[in-house]
């Protein structure tokens, strides 16, 4: 009998070492933790701990998971309800830069709205972008999450400033540039991803790793979806 044929008659015949108890005490295996064998009952309860292991590893993670989610979501609903309390038109672009902030710790936020209705062609939100952001803005299917290589839409965003130590001189504030970024196309939220964009979102921050290409965007979606809805009011009917 070949390895494979072993193994096929042990798996067909569970009471083998029901019959054969004693073999289980005389069969020695290598230890993967040292030099030593150890019995075929010994290498047992040691693969069901690594497993138990390996599984509790798992649970800590999805529990991590889901406390990350829950916190993510409750700041989501305090943000929603500051941009449906907000009723003043103006004001709106700024409650939702300054609710990203506040609520959920972003550095820096800012957001651009064009082709807006006559009586917001003057606003700071309205100032004209560039065509290449448009065009960029057209192309988002979800958000952009990654490095900030030279994007138009940085240039909005101030600088976050932090407190530091200068020696002799007390506390000072120091500006960091923007080393990551993500960017939210805005658009209406009952079209679909070809519906042209009317606006895009961008939030920053000096931390390389705060927005990744690997980071799960479900949320940042939902902020683009209900920041488009909000802002809609802006456009022309």
């Amino acid at each position: 009998m070949n390895d494979r044929e072993v193994a096929e008659y042990l798996l067909a015949n569970p009471e083998f070492f029901a019959e054969h108890a004693e073999m289980l005490a005389t069969i020695k295996l290598a230890n993967p933790h040292g030099k030593a064998a150890v019995s075929l009952q010994e290498r047992q309860m040691e693969m069901l701990r690594e497993k138990n292991k390996l599984l509790e590893r798992r649970l800590a993670e999805l529990l991590r998971y889901g406390h990350e989610n829950d916190s993510i979501a409750s700041k989501f609903s305090r943000w929603t309800t500051r941009v449906m309390a907000e009723r003043d038109p103006y004001a709106l672009p700024r409650t939702i830069a300054n609710g990203l902030r506040d609520v959920f710790d972003v550095p820096q936020a800012a957001l651009r709205v064009w082709d807006v209705a006559e009586p917001y062609t003057q606003a700071d939100f309205a100032r004209q972008v560039g065509e290449e952001v448009r065009i960029f803005a057209n192309s988002l299917a979800t958000p952009y999450c990654g490095a900030n290589t030279g994007f138009e839409a940085a240039q909005w965003l101030v600088p976050a400033l932090t407190a530091v130590p200068v020696e002799g001189a007390g506390v000072q504030e120091s500006a960091h540039a923007t080393e990551s970024i993500a960017l939210l196309a805005l658009r209406d939220p009952e079209g679909s991803e070809d519906t042209p964009t009317f606006g895009l979102l961008v939030m920053g921050s000096s931390d390389p790793r705060r927005f990744h290409d690997g980071m799960a965007t479900d949320f940042l979606t939902q902020i683009g979806a209900l920041a488009s809805a909000a802002l809609s009011r802006l456009l022309p009917r």
